[in-house]
């Protein structure tokens, strides 16, 4: 009982923390003093110090900035739009047409900017208004982006995998592998989907407006190549053991403002756009990480973790039980807080319970994100149904149930991911055999 008193009272201070509008790094590092203060006998400065200090000085935290300024300098380019464009010609003769565009837009700008918010604000404004204006359907039009939109964190780099791989120690190029696949595969289940329903329902999608010949698709492989290659560039030269993810990153933003040079669109305004925006974002990632790295201390000294994960254990869930409920805590926590803070928030309590399972770290990673991608999209605080609420003017309800049918394909891919766990795990494995 003392160790659910305790998880109690700090749950409740946690809440009350952040209801009252605290920044999130802040409510960790205030529910940690709290736990420190009232529960152990450690001298609370010297702890915060050290914790905050440790979680600063992490040179794997070296790759996120490098990685958001790289998708930063993308998302001000005019390679997304050309991203768009040279997805269409191949898109116009599939079930469900230009609504692939969406889905293949989103995975591909993932690929480069790291960030769920990032891509669906990025996709939207070019396919939104293209999409309405040929006669799509909006429901459908609003879903699949909404959907998609949340693959930036997931397929790498990903900014939240970073977050992972530094709170849990672990490799992040291995992290980074071990989301292609899923990724990969949630993009199939996606258009997939799209191309049933529109097949069941053909009148909600406009007949072709074009036959596009070969010489136009592969005008538009060539709009694709730039971004194509920086993609397969960074994520090569990771799993090829080339370059570890900070010298990737480094080379990914070389070569993004290149790319934005010789496309026209770097200006010393843009530029230093990019910068500003890279580092705010980076600045409140690292924040949120060293008021987590405090609790988690914090929470090791209270001795939480251990108990709470010898409770469990008492408790006799199976492996999959324990997923299951892992999964409804998630997907309630995410529906209040943005992913890296959940992920932030969670690890040190979490894992214990992970290990005792014997439950792979790198595979719970990608579980992790798959589940949080769907809080992106889910009220009352799904960042991606908001980045489309401004951007379509719906109320956020209208977006949800847009978007609920892509939470549920998620649902699906959360269930081949414990049934086949080697859909994730297997890359990692291939890339330590190398």
């Amino acid at each position: 009982m003392d160790e659910l008193l305790l998880s109690g009272l700090l749950a409740v201070a946690l809440l009350a923390f952040l209801a009252s509008g605290v920044w999130v790094a802040f409510a960790l590092m205030a529910c940690g003093w709290v736990a420190i203060a009232l529960f152990t006998g450690r001298p609370v400065g010297q702890v915060l110090a050290s914790s905050v200090w440790g979680a600063s000085a992490e040179w794997a935290l070296a790759a996120l900035p490098l990685f958001i300024w790289m998708g930063e300098i993308l998302f001000r380019s005019r390679l997304s739009s050309d991203l768009f464009t040279g997805l269409v010609p191949w898109m116009a003769r599939l079930p469900g047409r230009l609504l692939h565009t969406n889905i293949l837009a989103c995975g591909i700008f993932a690929a480069v900017s790291g960030s769920s918010a990032a891509t669906a604000a990025t996709i939207g404004k070019m396919s939104l208004p293209e999409l309405q204006r040929r006669g799509y359907h909006e429901r459908m039009t609003i879903g699949t982006l909404a959907g998609s939109a949340t693959l930036g964190l997931l397929i790498p780099p990903s900014i939240i995998l970073i977050v992972y791989g530094v709170a849990i120690e672990e490799s992040i190029a291995r992290l980074f592998m071990a989301g292609v696949v899923p990724g990969l595969m949630l993009m199939a289940l996606f258009m997939l989907f799209v191309g049933v329903w529109s097949l069941l329902n053909t009148d909600k999608v406009p007949p072709a407006e074009r036959i596009y010949g070969w010489r136009e698709r592969f005008v538009g492989l060539r709009r694709l190549a730039p971004v194509v290659g920086l993609i397969l560039g960074v994520i090569g030269s990771i799993y090829f053991g080339i370059a570890s993810p900070t010298d990737a990153a480094a080379v990914g933003v070389a070569l993004a403002l290149l790319l934005s040079w010789s496309s026209g669109t770097l200006t010393w305004e843009s530029f230093k756009a990019s910068l500003l925006g890279a580092t705010r974002t980076s600045c409140m990632i690292a924040f949120i990480l060293a008021g987590a790295a405090f609790l988690t201390t914090a929470m090791g000294f209270t001795g939480l973790p251990r108990e709470l994960a010898a409770w469990i254990g008492e408790l006799e869930l199976s492996r999959y039980e324990l997923i299951f409920v892992l999964t409804l805590f998630f997907i309630v926590l995410g529906c209040f807080l943005d992913g890296i803070s959940v992920v932030v928030l969670t690890t040190a309590i979490v894992l214990p319970m992970i290990d005792a399972a014997g439950i792979d770290r790198i595979w719970f990673g990608i579980y992790v994100v798959v589940v949080v991608e769907m809080s992106q999209i889910t009220p009352p605080v799904g960042f991606n149904l908001f980045v489309i609420q401004g951007l379509t003017g719906r109320n956020i309800l209208q977006v949800a149930y847009a978007a609920l049918p892509f939470f549920l394909i998620m649902v699906l891919a959360v269930v081949l991911l414990v049934i086949f766990p080697e859909l994730a795990t297997w890359l990692p494995t291939q890339m330590a055999a190398r």
